[in-house]
């Protein structure tokens, strides 16, 4: 029996994802939690013939509380999109907000529960979700996990089509570490699963056009949709697809390596991290290994090229501040 939740159900991201772990088998128990909408999505949703029983709560009530009861996993949508005349001080401080009460919330109703943090700026709002909880005294960092795979997603994408195979997509496996937005977020090329032809690994035009489509690629969503939306589709899936192999580690008995942007005392390995990247930085998005209890193992970054290491330096560079940011965001959060 695996209860799951999605708090921010009923939003762009928010809505694909409930209907994704709705068809997912191992999910017994699906509730979703919006300050809108959240009982007609549920009710929607209900009607699929999956074992999954499905309702919604609203904020009245102790409607938060209520979803999370008993929640094993926790996956967080929530939050508004940067809207015009918004500056990202703005954006980060209304998500933080809203981190914050969901946090609260969380240690209120299911402390021991995974948490999957989607919200935006998520180098930032996992910091947020760290520090809530640790004041509540239930804050676990094995269970605590920034939710990268849509870099890791589009990694392969992308490469299998600059390959030149773009059928070939799901067979690519590029390890994609650092953080999640912009220049944090680092491809490591030279390690792709299967290789790259050398012949565009060494061609500099092509290559930086590759990293940059990975690192901006939300920026070509938000462009397509003529700036009225962002990635919701695709965001949906790979938070589907990494709250999936989170039940498979926890609940199904498997032992499973992916990405994650993490607390580094969470495990054995942050020590051998932090030297790795030249920084003691707090929080890094890092092959991990995930097993009954959360993270098991962080693993090293391994070999990379002079390339990645520039480009390993600006994400560190621009990491630090965005990690304080989080630690350091103390105004009561809104009322949900």
């Amino acid at each position: 029996m695996v209860k799951a939740v999605v708090c921010g159900a009923a939003g762009g991201i928010g809505q694909p994802l409930s209907l994704l772990l709705k068809l997912n088998p191992l999910v017994t128990e699906l509730s979703l939690y919006d300050v809108v909408n959240a009982p007609g999505v549920a009710t929607d949703l209900s009607h699929i013939n999956t074992p999954a029983q499905v309702a919604g709560f609203l904020p009245a009530d102790n409607g938060a509380e209520k979803a999370l009861a008993g929640a094993d996993l926790v996956v967080i949508p929530a939050g508004v999109p940067r809207k015009p005349g918004m500056t990202r001080d703005d954006l980060f401080n209304v998500n933080a907000g809203i981190c914050a009460t969901l946090a609260q919330a969380i240690a209120n109703a299911a402390p021991n529960a995974f948490i999957l943090v989607i919200s935006n700026p998520v180098n930032s709002t996992v910091p947020v979700f760290a520090e809530t909880l640790k004041k509540a005294g239930c804050y676990n960092p094995k269970k605590l996990l920034g939710v990268t795979t849509l870099d890791i997603v589009r990694a392969s994408t992308f490469v299998a089509s600059v390959v030149g195979q773009p059928q070939d997509a799901p067979k690519y496996t590029i390890p994609v570490v650092g953080g999640h937005s912009g220049a944090t977020i680092l491809p490591l090329l030279t390690q792709s699963e299967p290789k790259i032809p050398a012949a565009i690994l060494n061609d500099q035009a092509k290559r930086d056009a590759l990293v940059n489509r990975i690192q901006f690629g939300g920026d070509e969503v938000v462009k397509a949709k003529d700036g009225l939306g962002s990635a919701t589709l695709s965001m949906a899936q790979a938070g589907a697809h990494f709250a999936n192999l989170v039940l498979q580690a926890a609940f199904a008995g498997k032992t499973l390596v992916t990405q994650s942007y993490i607390d580094l005392n969470a495990a054995a390995g942050g020590e051998d991290i932090k030297k790795e990247i030249g920084a003691d930085l707090a929080y890094f998005s890092v092959n991990v290994e995930l097993g009954r209890d959360g993270v098991q193992n962080i693993l090293p970054i391994g070999n990379i090229d002079d390339q990645e290491r520039t480009l390993l330096a600006a994400a560190v560079k621009e990491l630090g501040p965005s990690i304080e940011k989080g630690v350091q965001f103390t105004p009561a959060p809104p009322k949900l």
